[in-house]
């Protein structure tokens, strides 16, 4: 097959970028919109919650598998179907005539986005080479950034103007224009010969769901012992060890053990049935960058998890306004992107990703320096942008950075394990600043009204209902004279974990920006060299395909 005209790449490109476009704004988009399902539904504190995250845990679960069955049946093949599969559980989501259903939807949806996200790393490594691919991975990555940032203006819109139903609504036609894109401008992928290792795709899609799972609920549950009950359908967990410790520890098991499993399958040369061949981290390139894409992963976005609540409840800004508020995010994503293709053939893709972790560094320390309970739009604003800067540059550059030196007959193991490594930085990161961000809202409050003249158990009741309604609890508290300088003093420590969370997420991404000096600055010499480097790669030759 001819390679496709470079109007034809572009046009799939598109496509692509709007496909992981959709996966990113479902992860945010649905945290706006809770409080309207609550109500239409009636749904449950546990299954408003379950809503929320059984997309992000079954997503993170199912990358490693989905990316290697992507090399054996054909990346475009898989994307595709993702992207099918995609629009029809939004309509059953939008369509959901109760929470159950409406759980059960999203957990299909995170399957889906499991499917669309190596494989669009893949399509864009087999479709684009050179100064192109790096402009291909800008895009890509700067729809990421913008997305996050964008999936909360969305959701805030629908929720006051519209439904909540149409949050899930809207994802119907765009699929539909997915996949004719890429059916249209994307070429058939290689396929290699192999077969899925049925024992290890149970082992890892085990390890990581409940590594996710724990990694996402350890605030709500308790990471040693149980806060508050887990309610599953015909199952309570309501006291002793919390649930989340026993995930965490039966995912470290079960991962030991899908290791274990690679590694006997590769000493045996049974190179066919693995699902994460080892060997690829003999490649500098992608050991290197994939250590520095866990690293990144715990600072790029968890402080995008607490802005709004502060923004709201602190600033005074409406669902939508906190979500415009994100904006510059997205703006400054695009503005990389513009900048990164006039780059691309003077500038390494490892410079770049350098140059963008120093400004997301800038951006969020910006955030710690600036915060204030009076804080104007324009200083957010300006942090913020410069944080998008450095997302588009280093969201797409690491990726380059990783697969660059991959064989196309591994790309798309490669791409699920640098996804999933990506996914669970992120959640790590989310748990982490989430809970700096509630404890020092909470101890510094107790704090502040502790030397106010309340007695200890007054300012734990004050402290508790702030902590407990996320900040909700502030504005009742400012309506009423008696209990205003509760509230004022609940906006100043709430700040303060605003703060304290944007110096910690800049730290993260520091260490990111030291790791990024693991990875050579010049790459593997050749195909042939890597094809050294990676052993009984015979049975991986491609062959035609989907």
């Amino acid at each position: 097959m001819h390679d496709p005209s470079p109007r034809r790449r572009w046009l799939g490109l598109i496509a692509i970028a709007l496909g992981v476009a959709l996966i990113v704004v479902d992860t945010t988009i649905v945290n706006v919109i809770v409080p309207s399902i609550v109500e239409d539904l009636h749904a449950t504190s546990a299954q408003a919650q379950w809503v929320q995250e059984s997309y992000a845990i079954v997503f993170a679960a199912l990358l490693l598998l989905t990316g290697r069955i992507a090399d054996i049946f054909g990346a475009r093949r898989i994307f595709t179907a993702g992207a099918v599969l995609f629009g029809t559980t939004s309509v059953l989501a939008g369509l959901a005539p109760s929470s159950g259903l409406l759980i059960a939807a999203r957990f299909l949806q995170g399957a889906s986005a499991a499917m669309l996200l190596p494989t669009s790393l893949s399509l864009l490594k087999a479709t684009f080479t050179g100064k192109a691919r790096g402009q291909a991975f800008a895009v890509w990555g700067s729809t990421i950034g913008a997305a996050a940032a964008l999936g909360p203006v969305v959701g805030g819109w629908l929720a006051e103007h519209a439904s909540w139903r149409w949050a899930f609504g809207i994802n119907v036609p765009l699929s539909v224009l997915v996949v004719a894109g890429v059916l249209l401008y994307i070429a058939p992928s290689p396929r290699t010969h192999g077969r899925v290792d049925l024992p290890g795709g149970l082992l890892s899609v085990t390890s990581l769901g409940l590594l996710a799972f724990g990694l996402v609920e350890g605030r709500d549950y308790g990471w040693l012992a149980t806060v508050q009950p887990l309610e599953l359908p015909g199952f309570t967990w309501d006291s002793g060890p919390s649930p989340v410790l026993a995930a965490l520890l039966l995912s470290a098991l079960t991962m030991a053990a899908f290791v274990r499993r690679q590694l006997t399958l590769h000493r045996a040369g049974d190179t066919s049935r693995i699902l994460m061949d080892v060997s690829l981290f003999s490649i500098s390139s992608f050991r290197g960058g994939n250590i520095a894409t866990l690293i990144i992963g715990l600072g790029e976005f968890g402080i995008v998890a607490v802005l709004p609540l502060w923004l709201q409840f602190t600033l005074g800004y409406s669902a939508l306004q906190a979500g415009l508020a994100l904006v510059p995010v997205a703006i400054g994503s695009f503005v990389a992107s513009g900048a990164s293709f006039g780059m691309a053939a003077k500038v390494s893709p490892l410079t770049m990703l350098r140059l963008g972790l120093a400004l997301e560094v800038v951006g969020l320390a910006g955030v710690g320096v600036t915060a204030s309970p009076g804080s104007s739009w324009w200083s957010v604003s300006l942090v913020l942008f410069l944080y998008g800067i450095g997302v588009g540059f280093a969201t797409a550059q690491v990726t380059n950075v990783v697969l660059n030196d991959i064989p196309e007959a591994s790309s798309g193991q490669a791409a699920g394990i640098q996804s999933a490594l990506r996914q669970l930085g992120s959640a790590l990161g989310i748990a982490v600043l989430t809970s700096v961000f509630f404890t020092t809202l909470s101890t510094r409050l107790h704090g502040r009204l502790t030397g106010a003249g309340l007695t200890a158990a007054q300012s734990g009741k004050f402290a508790g209902a702030v902590t407990d309604s996320a900040g909700a609890a502030i504005g009742p508290l400012a309506a009423h004279p008696q209990t205003a300088f509760v509230a004022q003093a609940a906006r100043s420590a709430m700040t303060d974990g605003v703060a304290l969370g944007g110096f910690i997420a800049a730290a993260f991404v520091a260490l990111g920006l030291l790791a990024s000096f693991l990875i050579s600055a010049t790459p593997v010499e050749s195909a042939a060299d890597i094809q050294l480097l990676l052993t009984d790669e015979e049975s991986g030759h491609p062959c035609p395909g989907g």
